[in-house]
């Protein structure tokens, strides 16, 4: 039995016109991928979709105004999953929300919504440790810059907080994983594409203050008392790398 595949271009533009065909055609794709994750076989039947912004920006209305913002915010949470699975929830979630409207959040044991939750409680945690987390570090030209690679695509989440904290410094938070980055220029955030190559000239500033960083992490350490595993369990150890105290 052949398989409905919905293929897009991978931004949160393009799903939104796949679910607006989804809905308006009436069919129901096994699942709504991106290109680049698209794994064919011959029991698919595949169906690509070109981004229309009018199809995305109707579909984008129609959530605020006939289900509400926070729905909205949840399927944008769970694009940012990157879950295998998001394309088909997110189809699915919106069709049960504009039956039930501003209600639909209420429905916690329905799949439909649990499936959407699940994807925002994974992303919301994980912005919440990269805010505690991230390590700048002062470059040469003396913009601000800090490096990391996610679980899930949450650095784009990360902009508005720091360009409020830290709005008289310029800086760049770097996803490598993703080779994008969010820019702050004092005046505004933004997120571009990013490739850097060779090696970073770090302030001779920064280099000292990784240095007292790292003593001052060394003397308060009680190492009788080291747990690596109950340590991992409030950081995991994909973030370790890019710690300066851990390295």
């Amino acid at each position: 039995m052949m398989m409905l595949y919905y293929i897009y271009d991978g931004t949160f533009e393009g799903l939104l016109t796949a679910i607006y065909d989804a809905y308006y055609e009436r069919e129901n794709p096994e699942q709504i991928v991106a290109m680049d994750d698209f794994i064919d076989n011959f029991l698919i039947q595949r169906r690509y979709i070109d981004t229309d912004k009018e199809k995305a920006t109707k579909v984008h209305n129609g959530i605020i105004n006939k289900i509400s913002k926070e729905a909205l915010t949840n399927i944008m949470y769970a694009y940012l999953s990157e879950h295998e699975n998001a394309g088909r929830y997110i189809l699915e979630y919106l069709r049960f929300g504009f039956k039930v409207g501003r209600l639909v959040d209420s429905y916690l044991s329905d799949d439909r919504v649990y499936n959407i939750h699940r994807l925002v409680t994974k992303i919301n945690r994980e912005k919440h440790l990269l805010l505690g987390i991230i390590r700048f570090r002062l470059l040469n030209n003396n913009i601000y810059y800090a490096l990391i690679e996610t679980q899930y695509n949450t650095a784009c989440l990360l902009g508005e907080h720091f360009a409020a904290r830290m709005a008289d410094q310029i800086f760049v938070i770097h996803d490598i994983k993703r080779n994008y980055g969010v820019f702050y220029d004092k005046s505004k955030w933004f997120i571009s594409d990013i490739d850097i190559e060779g090696n970073l000239d770090f302030h001779e500033k920064e280099l000292f203050y990784q240095e007292l960083w790292k003593k001052y992490f060394e003397s308060v350490t009680i190492k009788d008392r080291l747990n690596p595993k109950l340590q991992a369990n409030f950081m995991p150890k994909r973030y370790w790398k890019y710690l300066v105290e851990m390295k």
